[in-house]
């Protein structure tokens, strides 16, 4: 039977030694170095690579990281049975720098937490079930683990639930994503201005897959670059530098 938050909260995290490799050097990584004397948010998810963590659960704490940080969190850990050679891998495949990736490889840390499940029925063996903690020098003070039911959840240890819970009010800026031309100078000037303003944005690069048909099929524009925020065409760098001017910063 997994855990529940009441019989969380209020006690330590386990003390154990992670065998990671920042750096592709071996360091042992102790329960103290990542916890003691820091607000921290930790989540763990069962598996590198798997769906709902690769397409959601740790994107979505990657990219709001910088509220996070504004918020009091010094740290987003993410935990995962796995070597650290997969997580290595697998925070670089996912261009997620914002996360420190802690590898559970013998599963130490999950058992001790009580979160250790067995997957083997898919081939997983033993993994982590998904929670996430809200730790202040070393102690659970918030814990929201997905309920205990078949599949794979994503229903409370999601970014957007701790963040309500640290501050329901926290400014979540909406997401930029740039199409940008290398070595285009009016991208480099769309660039800096939401780098001024204080936007964090995601950048696709002209390729021969994102092409001029690509962009046109995107924008319904042929120009570089067009920016969007929200979900919504802003235009060229005139157009970004306009619309700051008109809103203020994001």
């Amino acid at each position: 039977m997994l855990p529940t938050p009441e019989t969380l909260e209020g006690k330590p995290v386990p003390q154990v030694v992670f065998k990671a490799r920042p750096g592709n050097q071996w360091k042992d990584v102790s329960t103290d170095e990542l916890f003691k004397g820091k607000n921290v948010v930790l989540f763990s998810l069962p598996g590198a690579y798997t769906p709902t963590c690769s397409s959601s659960h740790m994107p979505r704490y990657n990219e709001l990281a910088p509220v996070f940080k504004k918020n009091g969190v010094d740290d987003i850990v993410c935990i995962s049975v796995n070597d650290a050679f997969v997580m290595n891998e697998w925070q670089a495949g996912q261009d997620a720098g914002n996360i420190s990736f802690i590898p559970d490889g013998n599963g130490d840390f999950s058992k001790a937490m009580g979160m250790l499940v067995d997957k083997r029925d898919l081939g997983l063996g033993m993994r982590s079930w998904r929670y996430s903690l809200l730790v202040k020098d070393g102690v659970i003070q918030k814990a929201f683990v997905e309920p205990d039911k078949e599949g794979d959840p994503l229903e409370v240890s999601d970014a957007e639930t701790m963040l309500n819970y640290i501050n329901a009010n926290a400014d979540i800026p909406e997401p930029v994503v740039v199409f940008a031309k290398p070595g285009c100078p009016h991208c480099a000037r769309a660039k800096a201005t939401l780098e001024r303003e204080g936007c964090v944005y995601t950048e696709i690069i002209q390729d021969h897959k994102i092409n001029a048909s690509v962009l046109r099929a995107v924008s319904g524009q042929s120009t570089w670059p067009q920016v969007f925020i929200g979900g919504k065409l802003i235009g060229d760098a005139d157009a970004i530098g306009a619309y700051f001017n008109q809103t203020g910063p994001a």
